[in-house]
């Protein structure tokens, strides 16, 4: 805090970040770039110490001095713009509703006209992610104004250069969000359905994940993304047409030591197995033992082994050949494993669960292996652990053959409750 001096005597004290806008204000009515490159570094700089000093800025007119300073910059000063971008990432960070109309064609056009840098267009993306994070209209407005070819393009005009690929892999899954509590229905699904038709989203993917064999971060990135895109069945085939699947179980057998890769790729693999045809393409490339080999090597993971279990339940829907080949693998061994091992992770106890039914519902013959390993005590434990476990648990151990209660809540007698 500065103290504020008058001819009055000494006033209450300034917070830095409104010293830094009233020196950026001053700098951008003079047109002094330089000058105004220093305060929007102190002001970046405070922004990204708290949200307090973000909310007090954005209370004090943040965003139009940072529109002006970005209008000064994209007269062709591009280190400026640089800045400009950063600082108001660096503003909109939980705070969307700060970009209007004037800022949303801006930043389109920022990007378009600044293709070729990859510091620009890392930094804009950050802007476009910002403001479409939880909010609706901005995701709807920027869709319209253009922005899904930008940030498609940006990952293969850019696809050496790391940071650009995590960035517009964050902002095309927040497209795909349906995060906005104030509206009573998103575009979610038709903006996964834009960036994968109208602009070849599955392929660019898949072709990036090619060119970081080495980076487990962008990796991951790059499979979190193609888990969103997968909302359609002629999508999950097309993953596999385009050679992805073929990527994702080399990742799985390769890249077993990081987790958070391991996480993703088991993600990616269960949303595009809602294709049946991909069912039988992921067990036939040897999918399943590599799924369960990635459960057991990280059994102490709860994410881990939730997406395992949730993988391999696709599987094994509806097929029970695939439920064999799941068995065969000790993929029964390994779920019940992994509830032992994570009894109070409700995600985990549920997936499990839903797997051991899907397994034995069209295939009673595993019945009995599967109740040898102690299926019923651990189905049962988590049914009373966790309430939303309650269903799919005494599913499970009905399929299994085991003595379920089954209550009847409602007979519908004279409209009442039956006692």
């Amino acid at each position: 805090m500065a103290p504020k001096v008058s001819a009055d005597g000494p006033q209450d004290p300034i917070h830095d970040i409104l010293q830094a806008l009233d020196d950026l204000r001053e700098s951008v009515a003079r047109s002094h770039p330089q000058e105004a490159s220093a305060q929007l570094a102190r002001f970046c700089e405070q922004c990204k110490q708290q949200k307090a000093c973000r909310f007090l800025a954005a209370e004090k007119g943040a965003y139009s001095i940072l529109l002006e300073t970005w209008k000064l910059a994209a007269a062709g000063d591009q280190g400026l713009l640089l800045q400009a971008l950063n600082a108001l990432s660096a503003l909109t960070d939980g705070q969307p509703d700060l970009l209007d109309t004037q800022g949303l064609q801006l930043l389109v056009a920022t990007l378009a006209h600044n293709a070729d840098s990859a510091h620009v267009t890392c930094s804009g993306i950050r802007c476009v992610r910002h403001a479409c994070l939880k909010h609706e209209e901005n995701r709807q407005s920027l869709v319209k104004a253009g922005v899904l070819p930008l940030l498609t393009g940006a990952i293969t005009r850019h696809s050496h250069c790391a940071d650009v690929v995590r960035e517009a892999c964050w902002a095309l899954r927040v497209m795909t969000f349906d995060d906005d509590i104030r509206v009573p229905f998103g575009h979610a699904h038709d903006h996964a359905k834009m960036i994968v038709q109208e602009n070849g989203g599955l392929k660019v993917l898949i072709e990036a994940a090619k060119v970081f064999p080495d980076n487990p971060s962008i990796l991951s990135e790059l499979c979190s993304t193609l888990s969103r895109l997968a909302v359609r069945n002629e999508f999950c085939q097309e993953v596999v047409n385009l050679g992805g699947l073929s990527v994702l179980v080399a990742l799985l057998a390769d890249c077993s030591d990081h987790q958070e890769l391991v996480k993703q790729v088991l993600s990616a693999l269960r949303a595009i197995a809602g294709n049946d045809d991909v069912k039988d393409a992921i067990v036939r490339a040897g999918g399943t033992e590599s799924i369960v080999a990635a459960m057991t090597r990280h059994l102490a993971s709860p994410q881990v082994c939730e997406q395992s279990c949730a993988a391999l339940c696709v599987l094994a829907l509806r097929k029970p050949a695939n439920s064999r080949v799941i068995v065969e693998a000790g993929g029964a061994q390994a779920a019940l494993q992994a509830m032992e091992a994570h009894p109070q992770e409700a995600g985990v106890q549920k997936q499990a669960c839903m797997l051991i039914r899907n397994l034995v519902a069209r295939s009673q013959a595993f019945s009995q292996p599967i109740l040898d390993l102690g299926a019923e005590a651990l189905i049962s434990r988590a049914r009373a652990t966790h309430h939303d476990c309650e269903d799919i648990a005494k599913a499970a151990l009905r399929d299994l053959g085991c003595h379920v209660e089954l209550r009847e809540l409602w007979t519908g007698q004279k409209g009442d409750l039956a006692p």
